[in-house]
């Protein structure tokens, strides 16, 4: 199958086109790369939500009863889960993704779980393409549950129209709220496990923070109790979602995002084609001449560049990792 025959099954809906194009996404091989460019223009129309949290927050359960009450408005689901890389086959480990399989048997529910490949952000290179091909799929809301690694997850809004943070009692999570990089983060805050003692310090402290930051964008920044194994809290938690996106749309702050998200997908894609032409060119028989070269004063570090990125090399760069 083509990368055409591959987009229109895509665009269909086709869940085994779904499957295989996410496996060419990730390969970052060049029927993945052909995937994703003529994806983009069949974008722009699911409600992309990150969940992002610390271990041991629930985040899995919570994302499985958050699948539930959304699938009852007849909405399809997308879920991308971000897991830790194996450190011997560099694949996902699928951890606790046990806890989302009565959602994955649902026929409007597609659930894939993707290594992080050691990226400290808590996403993978690839996560901003699968994304968009799930997007193009015709999913109304893809899940985007992160590694769960604290302060440095914060790339998920270059992604997410909503970020929820996932907090528990007993976790010190009080704490790690405070930290600035995980309190600028979230639109949403979720203190799961409420049934647990010392929830309700746990929601004065995140309360008392927000109340402190600074909020140009006028979203009052809900914090909401769940209970993930029984479903509590669970409808507000959806409304709080429906709401949030809807003042994106209201507010005109959807569409610079878009071009945000668009800007961002550029830079990496253009990052990502230098790092492997740099690759491509120190296993050429130039490279160490022009090391030299440069070591005698002959050439300039710009000279190097202008030879690794030339015309030439671009036209043998295949897209594919080296």
């Amino acid at each position: 199958m083509n990368s055409d025959d591959m987009v229109k099954r895509i665009c269909e809906g086709n869940l085994r086109a779904v499957a295989r194009g996410l496996t060419h996404v990730e390969a970052e091989d060049s029927i993945g790369r052909e995937i994703v460019q003529k994806m983009i223009a069949h974008t722009g129309k699911a409600h992309v939500i990150g969940i992002t949290g610390s271990p041991g927050v629930g985040k899995s359960t919570l994302v499985n009863q958050l699948i539930k009450t959304l699938r009852k408005s007849g909405a399809k689901v997308g879920i991308l889960a971000v897991d830790p890389s194996s450190p011997y086959s560099g694949g996902a480990i699928l951890g606790d993704r046990i806890r989302m399989m009565e959602s994955v048997s649902d026929l409007g529910v597609f659930m894939r779980s993707i290594p992080s490949d050691g990226h400290l952000g808590g996403l993978s290179r690839t996560t901003g393409d699968a994304i968009s091909l799930l997007d193009a799929a015709g999913f109304d809301f893809i899940l985007v549950e992160t590694v769960g690694i604290g302060q440095s997850e914060i790339e998920i809004i270059k992604f997410a129209h909503t970020t929820m943070i996932v907090l528990a009692p007993g976790l010190g999570d009080d704490i790690q709220a405070i930290k600035s990089g995980i309190l600028e983060v979230g639109q949403i805050f979720v203190v799961n496990k409420a049934d647990r003692e010392g929830t309700e310090a746990v929601v004065h402290s995140i309360q008392s923070m927000l109340h402190f930051k600074s909020n140009t964008d006028q979203w009052e920044i809900p914090v909401i109790k769940t209970v993930a194994h029984t479903g509590d809290g669970m409808d507000t938690l959806v409304e709080c979602l429906m709401k949030h996106y809807n003042f994106l749309k209201d507010s005109g702050e959807l569409i610079p995002f878009k071009r945000m998200q668009m800007e961002y997908l550029v830079e990496q894609s253009v990052h990502e084609a230098v790092s492997q032409l740099l690759e491509q060119a120190k296993h050429s028989s130039e490279w160490d001449s022009y090391i030299d070269g440069i070591l005698r004063g002959k050439y300039q570090l710009v000279d190097a560049f202008r030879w690794v990125c030339s015309p030439e090399k671009m036209q043998g760069y295949s897209g594919e990792k080296p």
